[in-house]
């Protein structure tokens, strides 16, 4: 069944892929993007785009009839969370809540959110479940986690059909859509930063955690993957509950393993220097996507690290020439 839908930050790095995926499944799409971080030019053929806050643009649109709401568009840097909370505390928390009042005022029936592992913290145990405990060390991750909470109380009272999905490391791109971002913080396009020639080199912040070869692992994710979860999370939402889904493709990779991938596709030696340890880094950050799997019938496809690592080199590539 075709859908009527609103995609905030639709022009961003996994908002353009969700938004692009949509409309290949037959979906119709407006983009709210305030473009801060994200590009005009990131925004699919076919979606109707409005530029504009994601809370009062989106609002403003509801009374058009939608049949839900994707909602990427969020502050998402964990440094910049603690050195600035109010940035985060308003612009993901106060926006989602005045989103979810819209919503609800105008009968709305369903809602994606994108959420991340950040709610989980340091964990107990690997692999996460979404039954481990949410503990966030940082105000983003503080942030999103109030967000679910909200979500699942609006859910309740109001019949909205939620899904939150939390992402572990996105990575890859998609024919023109990947990742842009002003401030880098992941480490595959960093990687790939130094191939480019744009850095002198990578660091590998510890190499004596309790891992096969001492650098910190973590799980990695393609953005179509991550994409398609969205889809099938639309579908799958059911009235009056908020479900949260882990996505991971539930295999870890460290640090030296991606710097390792990174020369081979790239061909380039990428020189790495080891840093002390960041406060607050986990040794291993991997997800268990049992639960996705069993009730979205949902499975990563791209989980090949070499092949995310290709799409990603690809794109920055072919950015880099235009």
């Amino acid at each position: 069944m075709a859908l009527k839908l609103i995609v905030t930050g639709g022009a961003g790095y996994v908002g353009s892929v969700c938004t692009a995926r949509l409309l290949e499944a037959g979906h119709e799409v407006v983009v709210v993007d305030d473009l801060s971080t994200g590009h005009a030019d990131a925004v699919p053929d076919g979606a109707r785009f409005v530029e504009g806050d994601a809370a009062e643009a989106t609002a403003s649109l509801l009374g058009e009839g939608f049949d839900g709401v994707l909602h990427f568009a969020a502050k998402s840097l964990v440094g910049e969370s603690m050195t600035d909370p109010a940035k985060y505390w308003h612009g993901n928390v106060i926006t989602s809540i005045r989103l979810l009042d819209a919503m609800r005022d105008h009968g709305t029936p369903r809602l994606v959110f994108s959420s991340t592992a950040a709610t989980y913290g340091e964990p107990e145990s690997s692999p996460i479940k979404e039954t481990s405990p949410t503990r966030p060390t940082n105000t983003y991750g503080a942030s999103k986690l109030a967000i679910d909470h909200a979500i699942t109380s609006y859910a309740r009272a109001h019949g909205l059909a939620a899904v939150s999905l939390r992402y572990f490391n996105v990575a890859g791109a998609y024919g023109s859509y990947g990742e842009r971002h002003t401030t880098e913080t992941h480490l595959i396009p960093l990687v790939l930063q130094v191939a480019s020639g744009n850095r002198e080199d990578v660091k590998i912040f510890g190499d004596d955690y309790p891992t096969d070869d001492g650098t910190a692992v973590r799980d990695y994710i393609h953005v179509v993957d991550l994409a398609d979860a969205h889809l099938l999370a639309l579908q799958h939402a059911v009235a009056g509950e908020h479900r949260v889904y882990n996505l991971g493709n539930g295999t870890g990779f460290s640090v030296q393993q991606v710097i390792e991938t990174c020369r081979e596709v790239t061909g380039h030696p990428i020189p790495a220097a080891v840093a002390p340890r960041r406060a607050g880094d986990p040794a291993v950050l991997v997800a268990s996507s049992d639960r996705a799997r069993e009730e979205l019938g949902w499975k990563p496809e791209r989980a090949d690290l070499t092949g995310i690592v290709a799409d990603a080199w690809r794109f920055a590539q072919e950015r880099r020439n235009a």
